[in-house]
């Protein structure tokens, strides 16, 4: 291979170098040739699948296709001209006609397509296509734990007996323990606690939420991740007394009605599930497709079969529970709607969302008439009602308890500002004493912090719990003894 096929071999290049330019289709052999010849003969085999052999002696040998050598008379791409080229070569595309804009399904336009045009035709149409992906968007929001939450319900009471030997069930007010839980709320002057005196555990993850039973706190309901709700005796051995299993995810919230004889539970599967107290019945069952993040009744005593929640779609559904039916939307909001607190004698009520906006609207209009929103403003993601329900302490963001005004204004309170805590962006409950002098929240390093109302001043901190303190209450009817829930999974 190394051998020239005409000529005389070079005498000043060894055997070794001519070696190195062999390769697998032959010899690399160094080759002059003016730039356009070679521009002119690449374009011509490129075009029409023929060449000038570059070489051979004779400049008119030709390599490639013969069919067309013949049919071109094997000229090159600067020699033909136009009258040369077939015309499926040289023809240009032809429009489809556009159509009368008068017809206006057979109107083409400027987006009429080309004769012999073909184009690709979809599987599915754009409304299987967006069945299609809303079903995988649902599947991964978790849409296929709707069906293993329906019809899984069922409680377990851990007692001895339902009745005692009178016929009494743990909803009765024990009158054993030494203290009026019937005596009126805010009669007594509230002071701090001290220590720990019992801790409930029984939940295997994070609590999110606790309420005292309504009015008597004998009793005391909690809501965790483990997809539970608990319902605990503060008196007597403070023993788990039920427990209520229907959720598949964790429950976010809470709320008794005004008796206490039934309860809501809201949780991440997308449920908002009605349970009775004392049987550990699912009375109801009620979904938006969407994860609600608060649920409360109407206060209103006529109303007690109303109830609204605040969901992640940014909206606040009211349901009746006779029909099971939303019967109002409020959808204002910018963001997940994280509370909802009734204010004026239960006639409107006020939420807070991830917007940053704080809004108060008309029970039964889905019309904000009251709009807060400054830039300095923060999300504020847990709010606590007064006793004299006057005021309004929001959990800000910015590690702040603000207060706003309960009233028609919705003012901010500048001189009433609580901080000291850590919250790290955690949704930690505030709450009142029930004389309203003092005001207290946990925070992310598992503290609970006490200031005073009236100069804002830190009064005390406890290191509560081993982690984030997201909620606490106050005992209405003992001057000093506060409950918190924890995401360590106890409650004190």
């Amino acid at each position: 291979m190394v051998k020239p096929f005409q000529g005389p071999a070079n005498p000043f290049v060894s055997a070794k170098t001519m070696t190195n330019k062999n390769t697998q289709l032959g010899f690399v052999e160094d080759c002059n040739m003016a730039n356009t010849d070679f521009n002119e003969l690449h374009r011509t085999f490129v075009n029409f699948g023929y060449t000038r052999d570059p070489d051979a002696i004779d400049s008119n040998g030709l390599v490639g296709d013969s069919d067309r050598i013949h049919s071109h008379g094997g000229l090159m791409a600067s020699e033909l001209k136009k009258s040369h080229i077939p015309a499926t070569i040289n023809a240009k595309r032809k429009r489809l006609p556009q159509g009368d804009a008068a017809d206006i399904d057979g109107f083409q336009g400027p987006w009429a397509g080309f004769e012999g045009e073909q184009l690709s035709v979809p599987d599915r149409t754009a409304e299987q296509e967006a069945d299609a992906i809303a079903g995988i968007i649902n599947t991964h929001n978790g849409d296929d734990n709707l069906s293993k939450s329906k019809g899984s319900e069922k409680s377990v009471f851990y007692g001895k007996n339902l009745h005692d030997y009178q016929g009494r069930t743990y909803m009765s007010v024990p009158h054993d323990t030494g203290v009026d839980l019937q005596s009126e709320l805010g009669s007594f002057e509230c002071f701090l606690p001290k220590r720990s005196i019992h801790t409930w555990t029984g939940h295997t993850k994070g609590v999110n939420a606790i309420r005292f039973f309504p009015s008597t706190a004998h009793l005391l309901l909690s809501a965790s991740m483990d997809s539970t709700v608990r319902l605990w005796d503060v008196y007597n051995d403070r023993s788990c007394l039920r427990s209520f299993h229907g959720h598949s995810k964790g429950i976010r919230d809470i709320d008794f009605n005004n008796s206490g004889s039934r309860f809501l539970s809201a949780s991440y599967d997308k449920f908002l599930k009605l349970w009775d107290t004392e049987t550990g019945q699912c009375i109801s069952k009620f979904t938006t497709k969407r994860i609600p993040y608060c649920v409360k009744f109407n206060p209103d005593p006529s109303k007690q079969d109303i109830f609204l929640t605040g969901c992640q779609d940014k909206k606040i559904y009211q349901f009746d529970v006779r029909s099971g039916e939303i019967v109002q939307e409020y959808d204002q909001h910018l963001g997940a709607v994280n509370t909802i607190t009734f204010v004026d004698d239960n006639r409107r009520f006020v939420t807070t969302s991830d917007d940053k906006t704080l809004r108060a609207w008309e029970v039964d209009i889905p019309v904000v008439i009251k709009y807060v929103a400054e830039p300095d403003m923060h999300s504020m993601p847990a709010v606590t009602l007064s006793q004299n329900k006057k005021w309004l302490a929001c959990q800000s963001l910015d590690n702040q308890v603000l207060i706003y005004s309960a009233r028609d204004r919705f003012r901010i309170n500048r001189k009433k500002v609580f901080k000291g805590h850590l919250i790290a962006g955690y949704a930690c409950q505030p709450n009142f004493s029930p004389d309203a002098r003092y005001i207290m929240s946990g925070d992310s390093e598992g503290k609970l912090w006490f200031w005073d109302w009236k100069t804002c001043k830190v009064m005390k901190k406890i290191n509560a719990h081993d982690g984030v303190v997201m909620g606490c209450a106050w005992h209405p009817h003992e001057t000093s003894k506060v409950a918190t829930c924890s995401w360590d999974g106890t409650i004190k």
